[in-house]
């Protein structure tokens, strides 16, 4: 330990993180930032902090998996991602360890404002913006409905798998659990 970093300094500084709600995997993105000597022109007053806008183009044709094609794609103009602002929805159905099918879900889904596949894979480009809360599920975006190339209904989700995040696919004639809730904006 350098003779600049004393351990109460130390201490000072983990107590510091603590208060501000940082936790270990956060320390670790920190002592792994690149650009960590960019921070000590934050303190010096040399730069600041400026909140980047995530706009995703919910207009856009989608992304279409090699050999499947688009049914519907419920279009959501200029969206500005905000977490809070984002519904994880279950049917009444899939409450109490039950299931609905798909074909059902996506009826009870029509007049809801579905997130399509754009933002599913902007969330993909962008994985620090999914919030930890979804890590255990498998988050469905209904504003697109594809037809999969051996022609079921299909419609694609964000899943943590351990490593990362992925899309993955349910079909339409195929059971969702409490698990697989639906991503709208909230109301």
């Amino acid at each position: 330990m350098s003779a600049n970093h004393t351990i109460g300094a130390m201490n000072k500084l983990a107590d510091a993180l603590d208060k501000a709600g940082f936790g270990a995997s956060d320390v670790t993105k920190l002592t792994q930032y690149e650009k960590l000597s960019s921070i000590r022109q934050l303190l010096d007053g040399n730069a600041e902090i400026v909140q980047l806008n995530h706009i995703i183009d919910g207009d856009a044709d989608p992304f279409i998996p090699d050999g499947w094609n688009v049914v519907e794609h419920c279009k959501i103009g200029q969206m500005q991602w905000d977490a809070e602002k984002i519904s994880l929805y279950l049917s009444e159905k899939q409450l109490n360890d039950g299931v609905v099918v798909g074909n059902e879900l996506r009826k009870e889904l029509e007049k809801k404002q579905r997130l399509n596949a754009n933002v599913l894979d902007y969330l993909l480009a962008n994985p620090h913006l999914i919030p930890e809360a979804w890590k255990g599920k498998w988050i469905f975006f209904w504003g697109t409905i594809y037809r999969g190339s051996g022609g079921d209904l299909c419609v694609r989700c964000l899943r943590w798998d351990g490593g990362g995040w992925r899309w993955r696919s349910g079909w339409l004639d195929d059971n969702f659990s409490v698990d697989d809730p639906a991503a709208l904006l909230a109301s």
